[in-house]
Parts: structure tokens; sequence; C-alpha cells
């Protein structure tokens, strides 16, 4: 009898004890779970926005009491491993492509630059001559042509070297390119302007010189062309102009 009074009293006291503990000990706080509309508010004004929107943006849109801090938090740990991070800039939340793949969306801006008088014409010797060499369109424009006027219309991809002259010093042959004739809107190079469309357009004198005539410009090679190998430098047999006013610019 006296042993199991001593086993009740001994579970009595052992109740007591887990009620005790379970009263003092703190019961932990669970958080409310996120909205996911709220969620989906907040990301559809992130991607909305130009730029980056202050944390008092999404509470003027969001219930109120909403722990926007909580949503945007939530936010940035869902798009922390995509493409598509939420950052925080200057106080403020945007989104923006992750670092590692920045490289991929480098914008590269087209600079429009107005050509020389120099370079239209020599462009347009080039255009109707082709193929034709330094020294010939020289003789043409009667000025020396710097160096810097046919690179900078290599430069803008309108002209390339074609091929080398079967002449002392192997001069190379400027040509128009695909780019050239997609700019200007043609078929291939034989399709220029003539001379008729040339004078209605008002580029030529109702009455030009007799002795005046426009070229049939080809892709073809020429009979005394080679095609361009880029395996050896030509060789420039007349000096590089010193004055500015031999090209006009």
């Amino acid at each position: 009898m006296n042993r199991i009074i001593r086993i009740s009293e001994a579970h009595m006291v052992q109740s007591a004890r887990v009620d005790i503990d379970d009263a003092g000990a703190p019961q932990e706080e669970t958080e409310p779970a996120l909205d996911p509309m709220h969620l989906r508010i907040v990301e559809a004004l992130l991607f909305a926005a130009a730029e980056p929107l202050e944390q008092q943006a999404f509470a003027k849109v969001l219930p109120a009491g909403t722990n926007v801090s909580a949503l945007l938090a939530e936010l940035q740990r869902q798009y922390e491993p995509r493409g598509v991070n939420l950052v925080r800039v200057a106080g403020k939340w945007q989104f923006r492509t992750a670092n590692d793949l920045a490289f991929l969306l480098r914008k590269q801006a087209v600079e429009e630059r107005k050509l020389s008088r120099a370079a239209i014409e020599t462009l347009a010797i080039i255009a109707y001559h082709q193929p034709v060499t330094r020294a010939e369109i020289e003789d043409i424009r009667g000025v020396m042509v710097s160096k810097g006027t046919i690179d900078s219309l290599m430069e803008a991809g309108w002209v390339r070297i074609r091929g080398r002259r079967r002449t002392p010093g192997r001069p190379v042959t400027y040509g128009a390119t695909e780019a050239f004739l997609t700019h200007f809107g043609l078929e291939s190079i034989s399709d220029l302007p003539g001379m008729d469309e040339l004078k209605a357009a008002g580029f030529l004198d109702a009455v030009p010189p007799s002795s005046f005539t426009v070229p049939n410009p080809s892709d073809a090679l020429a009979p005394d062309e080679d095609p361009y190998e880029g395996d050896e430098e030509p060789i420039d047999l007349l000096a590089e102009p010193t004055e500015e006013r031999q090209d006009e610019g």
C-alpha cells in the first residue's frame, strides 16, 4: 500500500514539475504566413517601375499593417538564384540582372558620324570605279587622299580591300561592301544610278562635258587583279600627304 502511495506521489510531483516548466517557458511566436497575393503585387510593381522604388511605395497599395519588409525579403530570397535579382540601391528596391550574367546584356550604342566631303567623294569613286587603287582615286579626284579617309570608310563597313593589281608594288584595290548595298537599298553594285538618273536627281548638269561617262562597276575581278589574301602589306609608292588641305578633311 505504501509503495502505491509513493508511486502516486512521485507521479503527482513529476506532473506538477512539467506543468510549472510549461508555464514558465516562453512560447515561440510563429510569424504569420505571407499572403501570396501581396507578394505578386510587390513583384508586379517592381517589374513595372522604370526607377528603383522606395518601401513606402508598396505600403500605399497594400492593406494597412502589411509587413512590407518581410515581403521584400521573401522576394529577394526567391530571386537570388535566378537571372534577375532583387537588390537594394540607395535605400530603394529594384530588379537587376544577376552580376554573373551582366556581360550578356551589355548595350553597344551606335554612334552616327557625318562623312566629310572628302570621304563622300572617295566613297563615290570607289563605288563606281571599283576595282580602284588609291593612286587611281587620287587621279580622279585631283588631290591626294589621306589614309584616314579610306580607313574611316572601311571602319564604317562600306569599303573593303578586294584584291591587288598586277603592277609594280602590287597596290591593293578597293570596292564597296554588302553593307554599302544594304544601306543604299541596292541589290547589286550594277544597280547604282546611271547618268540619266543622276541628271534627274540633280547631281549632274543638264549637259555634262562630252568626255564625261559613268563607269559600270562590277564585283568580278578585273583581268589585271588578283584576289586579296591578306598575307602581305601593300607597298605604297606614294608619300603620305603632310597637309590637311590636300584631302579637304
